[in-house]
């Protein structure tokens, strides 16, 4: 389905009953990687998978900027007037939960993966492979990921969402910035996942969604 927000077209599906569950992709993917994640979650909650501005079948900007694209998941629950909202992102969309989250209050619970709040917070090793791959492709997406974000953590103290902070022990994402993150959110819970990668438990896995589950059932605490 598409919607129009902020005068640009977004697709989304929504599959499921129950409390809704607004699902973003990462850098470069779509809402597909969640399929996994959708199925085994769909009898508990109505899930939301939207593609992000310039990803999937959404329409394209000629700037890209996360806060925009933070912009345009709350245009997008106040379209659809959806209330008590689970927010679940995964790395880029990690840090757009967090600028939806300071931003809207309707955010009740957020889950994010493998987030950053600067482009430094990026394993150095990481950070020059993007560079390089920048250079040669000139894609708008992997500008952003070299320029941004710039996450005050005094934006985190605002944040009134109960949440929790995920990322895999080989993350791409520097620990100390993960830590970072869930101590600066008001009773945030922070786990570093043991062996995991920064997409291994997400990509095409229920993994992600059992921890998401465990969650909100007041299992993760």
């Amino acid at each position: 389905m598409f919607i129009t927000v902020n005068g640009l077209q977004l697709f989304y599906e929504q599959t499921g009953t129950g409390q809704p569950l607004v699902l973003v992709h990462g850098n470069g993917e779509d809402h597909t990687i969640f399929d996994e994640a959708v199925e085994y979650l769909k009898d508990s909650y109505t899930c939301f998978a939207i593609d992000s501005r310039n990803h999937g079948k959404s329409e394209s900007s000629s700037e890209l900027h996360y806060e925009q694209m933070a912009d345009d998941v709350v245009a997008f629950i106040e379209a659809l007037d959806l209330q008590n909202v689970i927010y679940y992102g995964f790395s880029d969309g990690g840090i757009i939960g967090l600028y939806v989250a300071a931003k809207c209050e309707r955010i009740k619970e957020m889950i994010i993966s493998g987030t950053n709040l600067t482009p430094q917070g990026v394993k150095p090793s990481l950070r020059f492979l993007i560079k390089a791959m920048s250079v040669f492709s000139r894609d708008p997406k992997l500008k952003l990921m070299l320029d941004e974000p710039h996450i005050d953590v005094n934006m985190l103290h605002g944040i009134t969402a109960r949440t929790l902070v995920l990322a895999g022990e080989k993350d791409m994402v520097e620990e100390e910035e993960t830590l970072q993150i869930g101590a600066n959110i008001p009773g945030a819970v922070t786990r570093i996942l043991p062996g995991e990668g920064h997409g291994s438990y997400i990509v095409h896995k229920t993994t992600v969604a059992e921890l998401i589950d465990t969650f909100i059932k007041g299992g993760i605490k």
